[in-house]
């Protein structure tokens, strides 16, 4: 079974920024995310969805 998951590190590779970035956008609840016990995950999915909304906003 493929694993459905990113990571804070994979995600931060993905976009571009450092994992302190990623954590802090977590924090501010600025970024699609899921918490479980003690583990930040996001799905690959909402995150290419949140990119696209971030580029809507951007050219208003």
């Amino acid at each position: 079974m493929e694993r459905q998951t990113l990571s804070v590190k994979e995600v931060a590779n993905y976009l571009g920024v450092h994992t302190d970035t990623v954590y802090s956008m977590v924090k501010l609840k600025q970024i699609p995310h899921i918490k479980l016990k003690n583990r930040i995950l996001f799905t690959e999915d909402a995150i290419n969805l949140w990119l696209h909304e971030q580029e809507k906003e951007s050219l208003n």
